[in-house]
């Protein structure tokens, strides 16, 4: 999985497969790639500061629940 912000353009991205996407408009500046099979393959969602608040939503990312991590090991902060 990847996740992208494009500053400039403002957009989040969320890359769960990279592969060959029909996109579908969710809502106004929302939009959802799926792949060949109609499984989720990322999300794109525009004008994200408007949407979400200040820059600071993305200066922390926490994944919860995310498996192949060593008890007390840490997944490093975005920055």
């Amino acid at each position: 999985m990847k996740i992208i912000y494009d500053a400039e353009a403002d957009a989040l991205s969320i890359v769960f497969a990279e592969t060959t996407v029909t996109s579908q408009h969710l809502a106004d500046g929302i939009v959802a790639d799926y792949d060949e099979a109609g499984c989720l393959a990322g999300l794109e969602i525009l004008d994200v500061r408007c949407r979400l608040g200040s820059a600071d939503t993305f200066r922390r990312i926490i994944l919860e629940g995310v498996g192949g991590l060593v008890p007390g090991q840490t997944v490093p902060t975005l920055v």
